[in-house]
């Protein structure tokens, strides 16, 4: 049987074994729109931190850490880390904040629209959904990468296969499914990345013969002093911290926890393991430099030159799928259930039913253009940092409205949309070359740092010289927010 058959075979299989998993695991409960968009305090300690760290940990890992690895080095891989860790650690902190003032809430955009209004709401929800569906696009791209790059198979095919086979789960059993399979994904996930380490490693002669050809060509990728790799980990810092804080499956995950308690055990045991899975990602990147591979499919690349057995083939297809699929059904569900509050303001007679049955339908609505995406093949790495520039003009003022009064929604919404465009002056073009003539066009860290600096310091100007008399009172969220399965007519009208 060719390495192509056995792919296929590989990925139906398990992509058909995890559906399936979900599916029985949806049939075994009730469901309303509730438990489909955020089973509210549903889950302790273990499933919090189990489905935080699948949803985190998409197959992305495959591909962006190694390139970072590959091209910034350690210093690059460090800041991966750090990025990657430090929005997790931040949702011990405002993660308990959103359920103790909105405990009722669903979503970061519901927050938003009861404590900004409908302006800051639509450029909250366009923000959200930009981003999202980037990385779900994103997610998509890469799984039909490393299947065409290790069994040669078209890139639409394998984004059909994977995302019809998360519909059936998704679409059906919503979150509570999704959780579910989070936590055999991360049973999956952990144990296969080490396994393709170590394998890898041992394939190339132990750590000091895979490194030797870096230390002759390139010795910058290891030391931790490389400008460049700072400058770049400095901005994946930025970049990621932001662009999380827009990721409603996080913010589905917070409401889900039991207790505020077990928000800050999940995200924060999810902060930590996260540092040596990603360290041990990019540490794939450089093992590819030392072969000359670069590029995002450097990992990939590397297995393909150390022509490695076929047992291992199939080990890594289950390990990309595991990886996708939990971050594929995280973002349909997140994505279609900020649209909720919308479906329930604009018709608010429709019965509970009618909201659950146009929530699949959404689901399945926002997947099917990311086909066509992934069938492109475009640069991962650029995907993510162009939805990550969006963010992170939006996210100070999201952040500083959880706790001020006096930031209204005018000064927060003028805040945002001039952080967008002041790091888009500086934002590169997809080959990474700037596309205008100012000083530091082209320049991430400037352009991440532009964006963020413009909005807090417009919204924090505002803040200040706002009128004291004004002041926004907390208390009164708790009364704009109920149950999806019971809406009220004052929730209906919020914003209007």
């Amino acid at each position: 049987m060719s390495v192509q058959s056995v792919a296929l075979l590989v990925t139906l299989a398990t992509a058909g074994g995890f559906a399936l998993l979900g599916l029985v695991r949806a049939s075994q409960q009730t469901m309303n729109l509730e438990d489909y968009m955020v089973s509210r305090n549903r889950f302790g300690p273990w499933m919090s931190f189990a489905t935080v760290v699948a949803s985190a940990l998409g197959v992305w890992i495959l591909f962006s850490p190694p390139q970072v690895g590959a091209s910034s080095g350690i210093a690059g891989i460090v800041g991966y880390c750090l990025g990657s860790a430090a929005p997790l650690a931040l949702f011990t902190q405002i993660g308990p904040r959103l359920r103790r003032i909105l405990p009722q809430g669903h979503s970061l955009n519901e927050f938003v629209l009861c404590r900004f209004g409908n302006a800051m709401y639509l450029l909250a929800l366009g923000v959200i959904v930009f981003y999202m569906f980037i990385y779900l696009a994103a997610e998509l791209t890469a799984i039909a990468k490393a299947v065409q790059i290790l069994a040669d198979v078209p890139l639409g095919w394998t984004a059909l296969v994977v995302i019809a086979a998360t519909f059936l789960y998704t679409t059906y059993g919503g979150l509570g499914a999704t959780i579910f399979t989070d936590a055999i994904q991360f049973a999956v996930m952990v144990p296969l990345l080490l396994v393709s380490f170590l394998v890898a490693l041992a394939a190339m002669g132990g750590w000091e013969a895979a490194l030797q050809p870096v230390r002759l060509n390139a010795p910058q990728l290891l030391s931790l002093g490389n400008v460049d790799g700072i400058k770049f980990g400095a901005t994946l810092v930025l970049a990621i911290v932001a662009a999380e804080v827009f990721n409603q499956a996080n913010w589905q995950r917070v409401y889900a926890s039991r207790t505020d308690k077990t928000v800050q055990q999940a995200f924060l045991g999810s902060a930590v393991i996260t540092l040596p899975l990603l360290m041990i990602a990019g540490a794939l990147g450089l093992l590819a430099a030392s072969l000359g591979f670069t590029d995002d499919r450097a990992f990939f690349s590397l297995l393909q030159q150390l022509a490695l057995p076929l047992w291992f083939t199939v080990l890594v297809l289950v390990l990309a799928l595991a990886l996708v699929m939990s971050t594929l059904s995280s973002l349909l569900n997140g994505i279609a259930s900020v649209f909720t509050i919308d479906l329930i303001r604009l018709f608010p007679q429709m019965q509970t039913s009618g909201l659950l049955r146009a929530s699949r339908l959404l689901t399945v609505a926002v997947g099917l253009p990311a086909i066509a995406i992934a069938a492109r093949g475009f640069d991962v790495l650029y995907l993510f940092l162009l939805a990550d520039l969006v963010c992170a003009g939006a996210v100070f003022p999201v952040i500083w409205g959880l706790y001020s009064r006096r930031l209204t929604g005018q000064t927060a919404f003028f805040s945002a949309l001039a952080g967008i465009g002041a790091g888009a002056l500086f934002f590169p073009k997809p080959d990474f070359s700037p596309w205008n003539g100012l000083p530091f066009a082209g320049d991430l860290l400037v352009s991440f740092a532009v964006a963020i600096a413009v909005s807090a310091g417009i919204a924090l100007v505002g803040s200040a010289i706002a009128n004291r008399r004004q002041q926004f009172d907390f208390a009164t969220l708790g009364d704009r927010s109920r149950a999806y399965a019971a809406p009220a007519p004052d929730q209906i009208s919020i914003g209007k």
